[in-house]
Parts: structure tokens; C-alpha cells; sequence
């Protein structure tokens, strides 16, 4: 029997929760405490940070909110549970056995945006359970966005790398995405990988050769990737390698891989993912790497200048189609260059920048918040301020392996919303109450 929480904020859709799954979600809300850690920054200055960014906004015409609601779900990270779970705590599926795929729309889910932030794959239980319900939920026909993440886009590129000639910038590649790839190797083994595809290839010695870079990688690297990364930046790259070589090889061996099964896996991931009739296919045919609905940008890390640049000039669509067209040209080079920049920038100096000049261009388009996922969080999202722009962190830590190694419990749940209203609500099932924030009406305490 579904069940359905009477004392809910009316701000919050009811959730619909027939075995007491999220029985721990909050259902009240609080102001957003931007000068509280979890939510924020503790330093004195961050309440004024935030005014300034909402005085910036108000002089350049005020906030312009979605004319429908929108759910932004991010990280998944390969668990479908924490995915479903999800949905249904943002009010919009409703879990029932006898629906095809296992739930139904309700009717908040058929009238809101459902914004996908990036990284679905890597880290969790399976990354093709996690796609299979991404997929059931695209059947069911709601406005469905995904975006691109870090983690997928990584992918991608050691996959293309593998089909390619090696060179001192590619042949590494897929190495260094170390023990996180593996569990989806091991998937993509199992599923797709025939008899047949595995005695096309050499023995296993040939095999390790053609996944590890060569003995002199590091030397050839470094001489060559000084045209895309500082000095700083190409000797961690060197260092990080290491690590993630030696990651790669104890995680095949746990998995009970051999070099061969390894190497069948990722060359049948072209097939399977970017092959257009590949049965996954749609998942990276559908990702974009940026949305723009009213004020706020939505993007799996952040910007920029150059990416504001290009915003000014084309919008979103700019953007998005510039993504498409550059990401396999030259694998190395577009993973450190400012399009990819979106989806891995953390702000870093080692990242490119984003000074008050792209802040400024992004107000004079009406953008006054990025929300993002990206940086994950163990009390709910973040609301604050980067480089002088105001940021909403979403990612709450959904997948189980991250919420292991951060030791939180059980399955992640939660979302943020955004209603037409101007309200924003940041849910998690890791933080007592859901954090509300209305930049138009409400004021911090100080």
C-alpha cells in the first residue's frame, strides 16, 4: 500500500514511499544557512559575499525562474537504487511493481524538468543497472536533460584513444582512469564480449602492452604536454599516473580479469556506447554539456571565460554544439581545454579561469547562478559563492561506494528543486530539513 506523508511542506511534492525507504527524508524546511559549513562557508565574509552577488543580480534586470519546475539530480555514480530513491523523494515517480520498468510518472514528474548533472557512470554497485533505469525513466516521457560529466566524458575519450594510433598524450588514457573503470569493464565483459572477440586479439602479454603506456611514456609526455598544461601540472600528471596504473592493475585482478578480457571490454565499449546503433548509444546522443533556463546555468562543474565568451555569442546552444564537435578530434588537448573545463574545473590555478569579466558577461545575459554537481557533499548541497559568482552545489553523495568511503549510511537520496516560483529547495536524506533558499524575498540572518 503507497503511502504518503500528510505533514509535508506544501513547498515539497508528496513523495510516494510504499515500504518506508525514505522514511528518513526530510519533509520541513529551513532557510538556506549559507554561513553554516555544511550549507556554505563559515567565514564571516560569506553573508556578504552573497549580498553583493544578489545586489549584482537585481541591478541587471533580477532573477527570470523556469516557467515549469526543475528537479536537478546529479552523480549517481552507477548506483540505480540511489537514482530511483531519488525520484521518488523529489516527488516524481511513484514505485509500483505493476508498472512497466517499475514505476510511473507522477503528476509533478510529467510536469517538471528533469535535469541529469553529470556522472552517471563509475564508483557504484552497476553502471548498466544505473543506465537501464536512466532509460526507463527517458521511456516514460518526461522533459529528461543529461548533461555531461567528467566521469562520462573520460570514457569517452580512452575508448576513442584505444581505437586510435598511440601517441605520448593518448596512451594513457585509459589507465588513468585506474580502478574506477574496471566494475563496468567487468560488466561490459560479461554482457557483450564473445568467444569470437577474444581470439581476434593477441596473447596477454600483447595485450597489457597495448593497455599500459609505453616504458618511456613519462619522458615522451612530459616534452609534449607542455603545449596543453603547465610545468606543475604535466609532473602531477606524471606522478597521478603511477598511481593509477598500479589501481588499474589490482582492481583487474580483483575483478578476476585477464589484459585480454580488459582489452575485449574496451574495445567492445565503442559498440556498445558510441556505435550508433550501440544499445546505449542514446545516453551520450543525448548529453549536452550546459542548460540555461531563466537566471540559471546548469553544468556538471562551472566556467570559464572563454565558455562565457561563447555563451554571449550563442547561448547555450553555442556551447553545447561546439561540445559535440571537439571532443574527439584530439582527446589530451580537449580534456584540458575549456570546453572540458566545464565538466572538471574545480577552480583550481591549475584550471582555466573565470575572473570578473566572464562574471560580468554572464549577468549581462541574466545568468546569477551556476548549479552544478561535481563536488560532493555530506550534509545536503552547498549554496555560496566562487569567484564572485553565486554557486549551488547538488551533488549530495548518492552512490553507495562514495557514501562507504565517506562513512555515510545506506543509500544516498535527494535532489534540488526550483520552482517558477523562485524557490529553491535543497533535499537530501543526509540533512534534517530541507535548506530553502528565495533570493527575491528572503534575507540572511546575521
Amino acid at each position: 500500500m503507497q503511502t504518503c506523508r500528510t505533514d509535508r511542506s506544501p513547498l515539497l511534492p508528496p513523495v510516494h514511499d510504499p515500504i518506508g525507504d525514505l522514511s528518513d527524508l526530510p519533509h520541513q524546511l529551513e532557510r538556506w544557512a549559507i554561513t553554516a559549513e555544511h550549507s556554505g562557508s563559515a567565514a564571516p565574509e560569506s553573508a556578504a559575499h552573497l549580498r553583493a552577488c544578489l545586489a549584482r543580480a537585481q541591478a541587471h534586470g533580477g532573477w527570470r525562474w523556469p516557467t515549469r519546475p526543475v528537479v536537478f539530480l546529479s552523480d549517481t555514480h552507477a548506483d540505480a537504487e540511489g537514482f530511483l530513491r531519488s525520484l521518488a523523494a523529489a516527488g516524481l515517480i511513484r514505485r509500483d511493481r505493476r508498472e512497466a520498468g517499475g514505476f510511473g510518472l507522477t503528476e509533478f514528474g510529467q510536469s517538471a524538468t528533469i535535469l541529469i548533472g553529470g556522472d552517471c557512470l563509475d564508483k557504484g554497485p552497476s553502471d548498466l543497472d544505473m543506465l537501464d533505469a536512466l532509460g526507463r525513466l527517458m521511456a516514460k516521457g518526461p522533459d529528461l536533460r543529461i548533461l555531461a560529466g567528467n566521469h562520462d566524458l573520460r570514457l569517452r575519450l580512452a575508448v576513442g584513444a584505444l581505437r586510435t594510433p598511440p601517441t605520448a598524450l593518448t596512451e594513457h588514457l585509459l589507465v588513468r582512469m585506474g580502478r574506477k573503470i574496471i566494475p563496468l569493464l567487468r560488466e561490459i565483459h560479461d554482457r557483450y564480449v564473445t568467444d569470437a572477440d577474444l581470439a581476434a586479439l593477441p596473447d596477454e602479454a600483447a595485450c597489457r602492452t597495448r593497455l599500459h603506456p609505453r616504458p618511456d611514456w613519462a619522458e615522451r609526455f612530459s616534452i609534449e604536454a607542455v603545449a596543453h598544461l603547465n610545468s606543475a601540472a604535466v609532473a602531477r600528471e606524471v606522478v597521478k599516473l603511477e598511481k593509477k596504473a598500479a589501481q588499474f592493475d589490482r582492481e583487474v585482478a580483483q575483478a578476476g580479469m585477464t589484459a585480454r578480457m580488459v582489452l575485449a571490454a574496451a574495445l567492445k565499449c565503442h559498440d556498445v556506447f558510441f556505435a550508433p546503433d550501440g544499445d546505449y548509444a542514446w545516453f551520450y546522443e543525448s548529453m549536452d554539456v550546459v542548460c540555461q533556463l531563466g537566471s540559471l546555468l546548469f553544468v556538471h562543474a562551472g566556467l570559464d571565460d572563454s565558455m562565457c565568451a561563447l555563451l554571449a555569442e550563442g547561448g547555450a546552444g553555442a556551447v553545447n554544439a561546439r561540445y559535440r564537435a571537439e571532443q574527439g578530434a584530439h582527446p589530451f588537448a580537449f580534456y584540458f581545454g575549456p570546453l572540458a573545463n566545464l565538466v572538471r574545473t574545480k577552480y583550481r590555478s591549475s584550471d582555466a579561469a573565470l575572473t570578473d569579466r566572464g562574471v560580468a558577461m554572464l549577468h549581462e545575459l541574466g545568468i546569477h547562478m551556476v548549479v552544478q554537481g561535481h563536488v560532493n557533499n555530506q550534509s545536503g548541497q552547498r549554496l555560496l559563492t566562487k569567484q564572485g559568482l553565486l554557486h549551488l552545489e547538488g551533488d549530495v553523495t548518492l552512490d553507495r561506494a562514495s557514501r562507504r568511503s565517506e562513512g555515510l549510511p545506506g543509500i544516498g537520496a535527494g535532489a534540488t528543486l526550483i520552482f517558477p516560483s523562485g524557490d529553491v529547495i535543497g533535499l537530501s536524506r543526509d540533512y534534517p530539513r530541507a535548506k530553502h533558499f528565495a533570493p527575491e524575498r528572503q534575507f540572511l540572518s546575521r
